[in-house]
């Protein structure tokens, strides 16, 4: 008689229940394990691929396995190429076959999760790349990333797996830190509802469409604030406390989890003493007693074994205080595996053990494994690189890109420039506007700037190139030589900015970040591991800009970067700039549209950009203590600021209206709404896209206050002349603030609302929330 974990009829947690109810403490202690890594698990054959006797071995640990990370992942870390890694069309008969041996060698025959990075796009061999979140949160377009998130979800599950670790949690306070790229911004409302997009896009909007061929789990990372490292090192303690915590970093979070987010990975810092894989306040107090969350928390890489420094380098003791604080499922530990061994010696309770392995069997189940764990071989043929994902991720890049100044209309350029000078380490290599965790990729995909600028130029147009630098490195040779070119050209477009370009001679961590030498320059000086003191652009690329605009050339810039560089110098000497962040594969492509005026830019800045890292923090949102805070030697005052963002044409605000203009704080309880009315017009002569941003400042409350932030936004397309109204809305979540006793709560007071294009507001009005009798 079959057992009943088998039984489809049955509930989910009739099954699990039956399930948990015939493991032994070895197998248990097997479905919280993710030990290795899943480029060991197989070897590539002239036919297709044959499982590893290090992976039989790890299923014979724990007489199962909880889940295998990265059977797909290919870059320099894991050394896996189009020579010796898989292919699009070879993932699902290599997935199946990890799910075929564990059935047929296991004595339960329990499914494995297939977890995989997809932080821009899926980190493995053909994957699609989409711009980094530090672009996708310029694009203020929520409905066209959960379209986009979609396509990653489609591409990642026609392939077998069932889990996307995606970063949208961390919040950019610090660019010196190295992973600012993964980062949606500065801002916690922009972020969490990015996070939501995310969420849905991948999962669906409801748990029932995870067991759909094109849906996975989103595992959202890192939670939380290690965006917030003291010094921008990564990894390093955030400094803050728990207002902060609670009002710029637990955001992101709370919108997965009310979105429905499948998981979590804790993060590698610590807060206040207490690192995230041990804090049970956080992992269990606040995520699930708190927020209801029921999903798995993931530990981060090796991350449980970092506790070793508090329990005298016992790994059971280890093992222990991770699984009290909540993590569900290890990540290449060695601490977990010893689990068995901790319960036995009474490190560990089996109780919570169990409870672990409810969370990690009830996804599994969700995601219809135990009813189907096999993909069909055909589907990622049609999927992967689908034309409709090309045309989305186009679109994303373009949405991505933001007009930061153009002096005199020299944007968009004209037929009349017959000679165009490309000069810049970044305008014609490909890996350094893809970002981190960057898949091997194969020649002639994607496109470059150059390339997307030869693309678009008007016909008998000459496109001459130069690199002129590297990224932080240059020769004499290389500068003659971008001075050659510019000085025979009619305008040049100067491509710089930063690099996130893993190469097979760097070296790296047993957690994958990229490891460099101090004082010793590199090509590669974003990323995980690559945190830097100064936020200038290389010295060979300043003095590439400075000669270039000595030969009084009309210079346009373009900024491919991963983090928010001090400009100051290279701005001062472009008569227009935009900011490109990482684009993406596509994203050459759209650069070139955006130069000659095929695409008009709507991008705005979703973090601020100083003018010298000694100004920093910078961000938007400080608390009101009067004027910004200035310094003796410099302003306070960033280069361009959060919400930025040019156009090609203009737009208008007026008949600013709050309905109601004052409301009770026992009507925002009960659900009560405010509707925020603007119309905007487009009164240029070209069609365009605009972000109205509804910002709040809190006039009377019980603690200091931001000097305005972010409440509401919606990105609008308007022709020439046309004219929409736009109606956003402020509820308890927008209004309410934490209060002195540090409860959650809407206050009385007045409050003044501004809507407009920037942060500046065009229309400003006064809203009261009323005292109740």
């Amino acid at each position: 008689m079959e057992a009943a974990y088998w039984n489809k009829e049955l509930t989910v947690e009739e099954r699990i229940e039956d399930l948990l109810g015939r493991m032994t403490t070895k197998e248990k202690v097997g479905q919280v394990n993710q030990h290795m890594y899943g480029w060991n698990a197989y070897r590539r054959l002239p036919d297709g691929i044959e499982l590893t006797e290090a992976f039989k071995q790890e299923v014979a640990f724990g007489d199962g396995m909880g889940a295998l990370y990265g059977l797909f992942r290919a870059d320099p870390w894991s050394a896996v190429t189009y020579e010796n890694g898989i292919t699009a069309t070879q993932s699902a008969k290599a997935a199946n076959a990890v799910q075929r041996y564990i059935r047929e060698h296991t004595r339960l025959g329990i499914p494995v999760l297939l977890s995989e990075e997809c932080p821009h796009g899926h980190q493995a061999l053909d994957g699609t790349l989409i711009p980094t979140n530090i672009g996708i949160g310029s694009t203020w377009n929520t409905e066209l990333m959960e379209r986009v998130y979609g396509h990653v979800a489609a591409e990642i599950r026609a392939r077998g797996a069932h889990v996307g670790l995606i970063s949208t949690l961390d919040i950019l306070r610090e660019p010196r830190w190295g992973r600012s790229e993964e980062c949606y911004g500065e801002d916690p409302y922009l972020a969490a509802k990015m996070t939501e997009s995310a969420v849905r896009g991948m999962q669906g909007s409801t748990p029932e469409e995870l067991k759909k061929p094109d849906k996975i789990a989103a595992l959202l990372k890192h939670f939380v604030a290690q965006g917030a490292a003291l010094g921008g090192r990564n990894s390093g303690p955030a400094g803050i406390g728990e207002r902060e915590l609670r009002e710029i970093h637990l955001p992101g979070m709370l919108a997965g989890v009310r979105a429905g987010a499948q998981g979590c990975m804790a993060a590698y810092n610590e807060i206040d003493g207490i690192p995230c894989h041990a804090n049970k306040e956080l992992l269990t107090g606040i995520l699930r007693d708190e927020w209801g969350f029921e999903g798995v928390v993931m530990a981060d890489g090796v991350a449980i074994d970092r506790l070793l420094s508090m329990t005298g380098g016992d790994y059971e003791s280890a093992a222990g205080m991770a699984l009290a604080a909540g993590v569900d499922l290890s990540l290449w530990d060695t601490s977990f595996t010893t689990l068995e061994a901790a319960v036995e010696a009474g490190k560990a309770e089996e109780e919570l053990l169990d409870r672990a392995v409810r969370r990690v069997l009830k996804l599994k189940f969700e995601l219809g494994l135990f009813d189907n764990p096999f993909t069909d071989e055909d589907i990622a043929k049609e999927t992967v690189g689908s034309e409709t994902f090309r045309l989305d991720n186009l679109q994303a890049a373009r949405e991505s890109i933001v007009l930061l100044k153009n002096e005199d209309a020299l944007l968009p350029l004209g037929s009349n420039y017959r000679k165009i000078a490309v000069i810049g380490p970044n305008a014609d290599n490909i890996y350094n506007q893809l970002g981190d965790y960057t898949s091997t990729q194969p020649a002639g995909k994607g496109v470059t700037v150059l390339e997307g600028i030869r693309r678009i130029a008007p016909e008998g147009t000459e496109v001459a190139y130069a690199a002129g630098s590297g990224i932080r490195s240059g020769t004499p040779e290389q500068l003659q030589e971008a001075l050659d070119v510019a000085a025979d050209a009619d305008v040049v477009v100067l491509v710089v900015g930063g690099s996130s370009t893993r190469n097979f001679d760097i070296r790296f961590d047993t957690n994958g970040a990229a490891i460099t030498t101090e004082g010793v320059p590199g090509e590669m000086d974003c990323g995980e591991g690559v945190d830097v003191a100064d936020l200038q652009l290389g010295e060979p690329q300043r003095e590439l800009a400075k000669r270039i605009a000595e030969t009084g050339k009309s210079v346009i810039g373009v900024v491919i970067q991963g983090r928010p560089h001090a400009l100051t110098d290279i701005d001062s000497l472009c008569g227009a700039l935009l900011c490109a962040w990482y684009p993406g594969q596509e994203g050459g492509q759209a650069v070139g549209e955006i130069l000659f005026g095929q695409v008009n830019p709507s991008g705005k800045l979703a973090v601020s950009l100083p003018r010298s890292a000694g100004q920093l923090p910078v961000y938007y949102n400080y608390k009101d203590g009067g004027s910004r805070p200035g310094y003796f030697d410099l302003t306070g005052q960033p280069l361009y600021t959060f919400g930025h963002g040019l156009s090609y044409t203009s737009f208008a605000y007026e008949g600013l209206e709050l309905q109601p203009a004052a409301i009770s704080v026992k009507e925002l309880v009960q659900g009560g709404r405010v509707a925020v009315k603007v119309t905007v017009r487009n009164t240029g002569e070209t069609a365009g896209q605009e972000v109205v941003q509804l910002y709040v400042k809190d006039l009377e409350a019980s603690v200091t206050r931001p000097v305005t932030e972010l409440k509401g936004f919606r990105k609008v397309g308007l022709a020439a002349g046309e004219s929409q109204t736009v109606v956003l809305e402020l509820g308890l979540d927008e209004l309410a603030i934490w209060t002195a006793s540090m409860d959650f709560a809407a206050e009385p007071g007045r409050m003044r609302i501004a809507v407009g294009g920037s942060q500046d507001g065009d229309c400003t009005a006064e809203l009261t929330i009323v005292r109740d009798h």
